[in-house]
Parts: C-alpha cells; sequence; structure tokens
C-alpha cells in the first residue's frame, strides 16, 4: 500500500506533516509512504526526526500552492506542485491513495481534473465524519459544492451510502436529508425537489433530518448542498471547542471543584477526543477515481497520522470500484 503525501500542504507543514507521516511508517511497515515537497526543505524537516524507516520515501516537487491561491489557476499553472504530483501518482497507479491538508479548493480540482471523476458523477463532494451519541455520521457535501441541484444531492446519496457500507462497514446505511423540519413538505424548492428524487430512488431513505438531529444519530448518511454541509461542520466544530473551552475556564475558576476536578478534567479530555477533527484526520473527496483525503488547514503531527491511515482504509476498502457499480 503506497500513500502519496502533500509535505508541504498545511499551516504547519512540511514539519507537522513529516512528523505525521514517520508516526506511520513507524507503526506499519507494510505502508510506504511518498513524501511530495521541495527536497531541502521537507529533507530539513525529516533530518530533524533522525533516520526515516526505509518504507518512507522523499520525491521533488519544485513547486507550491500555497493556502490563498486560486485553485483552478493555480493547478493549472503549477503542474509540478507537490499537491499536483501527488493527484497524478494516483492517476497513474503509482499511489494508492493521496492525502493533503493543503489548499482545499485546489485538492478539490487536482482530484476532480487529474484523478479524474467518476463516470455518472457530475460533481465529486467532500465527506465530513460527524460524531454522534451511537458513534459517527458521514455529512456531504461539506464544502465542496456551494451550488447544487437535486440531482447532486441524490448523487451525494449514492456516494456516501456506498461509503459508509465499504469504507466503515454499516450494512445498509440509512439516508437522511438535512433540511428545517422532518416532514416531507418541509424546505425550499431544492430540499423538496432532493426529497421527490430520495424518496423511492435511494435505498434506506429515513426522510428530513434535522441538525440537531445529526448527532442523534437519526441517520448514516446525511446529504446537503455543499453551502449548508459547510455551515453545519464548521458551526459543530466551533460549538465544539467553545464548550470545551467554557469548561475548563468554569473548573478553574471554581476552587470547590478542586477535589473533584482530576476526575473531570480526565472525563472532559475523553470527550474532546470524541470531537476533536485530529481523530479522523481528513475528509474524503467521493466521486472521483481514486482515494484523497483532504485535511484541516490546521493539521498537526496527530491529524496528519489520521489522515493518511483514513486514506489507507480507504484504498484497502475497495469504495471506489463500489461507486462505479453503483452509478
Amino acid at each position: 500500500m503506497r500513500i502519496a503525501v502533500d509535505a508541504m500542504g498545511g499551516d504547519f507543514a512540511p514539519a507537522e506533516v513529516v512528523k505525521g507521516a514517520l508516526l506511520v511508517a513507524r507503526e506499519d511497515a507494510a505502508t510506504e509512504i511518498v513524501l511530495l515537497g521541495d527536497e531541502a526543505v521537507v529533507g530539513a524537516a525529516l533530518a530533524a526526526q533522525g533516520d526515516p524507516p526505509p518504507n518512507l520515501a522523499l520525491r521533488h516537487a519544485p513547486e507550491v500552492i500555497a493556502m490563498g491561491e486560486h485553485p483552478a489557476q493555480a493547478i493549472r499553472k503549477k503542474r509540478n506542485s507537490s499537491l499536483v504530483l501527488a493527484g497524478r501518482m494516483v492517476r497513474s497507479g503509482d499511489a494508492d491513495a493521496t492525502f493533503s491538508a493543503g489548499n482545499t479548493g485546489a485538492a478539490m480540482a487536482v482530484g476532480s481534473l487529474d484523478i479524474g471523476r467518476v463516470p455518472g458523477v457530475d460533481r465529486p463532494a467532500i465527506a465530513a465524519t460527524m460524531p454522534t451519541l451511537r458513534g459517527r455520521a458521514l455529512l456531504l457535501d461539506a464544502g465542496a459544492n456551494v451550488d447544487c441541484s437535486a440531482e447532486n444531492i441524490r448523487q451525494f446519496a449514492i456516494l456516501g451510502a456506498v461509503y459508509v457500507e465499504k469504507a466503515w462497514g454499516v450494512a445498509g446505511p440509512r439516508v437522511g436529508l438535512l433540511n428545517i423540519g422532518g416532514e416531507a413538505g418541509k424546505g425550499n424548492d431544492l430540499t423538496k425537489e432532493a426529497y421527490a428524487l430520495l424518496d423511492g430512488g435511494v435505498p434506506n431513505f429515513v426522510g428530513n433530518v434535522e441538525g440537531k438531529d445529526i448527532f442523534e444519530h437519526a441517520a448514516d448518511v446525511v446529504v446537503c448542498d455543499g453551502f449548508a454541509g459547510n455551515v453545519v461542520l464548521k458551526t459543530s466544530e466551533g460549538t465544539a471547542e467553545f464548550i470545551v473551552a467554557l469548561m475548563q475556564r468554569e473548573m478553574a475558576a471554581d476552587s470547590d471543584l478542586s477535589s473533584a476536578r482530576a476526575h473531570v478534567m480526565a472525563v472532559l479530555g475523553r470527550l474532546q477526543d470524541r470531537i476533536d477533527y485530529a481523530e479522523y484526520g481528513g475528509a474524503p473527496l467521493l466521486g472521483i477515481n481514486g482515494v484523497s483525503i483532504i485535511g484541516h488547514g490546521r493539521s498537526q503531527a496527530r491529524a496528519v497520522a489520521s489522515g493518511i491511515r483514513a486514506a489507507r482504509a480507504g484504498a484497502a476498502s475497495g469504495y471506489v470500484a463500489a461507486i462505479r457499480g453503483a452509478l
């Protein structure tokens, strides 16, 4: 299993990307990791971590796509960037999957144009893992397509259901449509039209799902346009961080809780692990002819390692071939 990693992508690249890649390479000799990036810069980051294991290699990529660059223009002009070369490795079969915590728009463009879309998919979607009271749910689209048609949302449902079944091992995953109410007639023109396509057209469709219902695990797959999905995702991340920070502040300020502080902080630590994006590593770009995991721009070593593991697991699951068969 070979994973191509964009070593120059992310707010803390290449140092944290290198550390995360080393974590995975050292824990599993069967996973080959290829870091793509400026040979001198990435090489220095590698040297700072000691001798790399034999299953980790560095390939020179002389160009870098910065976080703020226009995605389409960047991938056209910088064909020798670490992000583009990683995608081309997947397309050629030189790698089984790719991971990047860099420019999200550029990663999506590389997935769609360099790796290529699965026939029958109009628009690939970012699929975000959402922690729930009974495990996890998949939310898509989480930001790739801010404007969608009802047919796009129907395709997202198929992509998500196949992924959850193959990659997560959930038999007959339930599909819900994100909406402002549970009744069939709720929503705007888009959600009403999407509901009509999903109802009877997609297996195990459970109807409309409100935002709060995601965390109660009302569905295994929740579909929506990328604008709504990204708002849900970012609001959830912000709310989780706010609650954890608020609890920590209150614990520090209340002397009456001193005797219970150690126990409460241990519980809080477990809670933080459940909701931390670093646990999940990244989001797959579904609907392309390969496995591409897009990590959070703030990813540090732990999140990078989780993202590489997610890429490895996705490639091993065979979900891309299953999506081809479903469409």
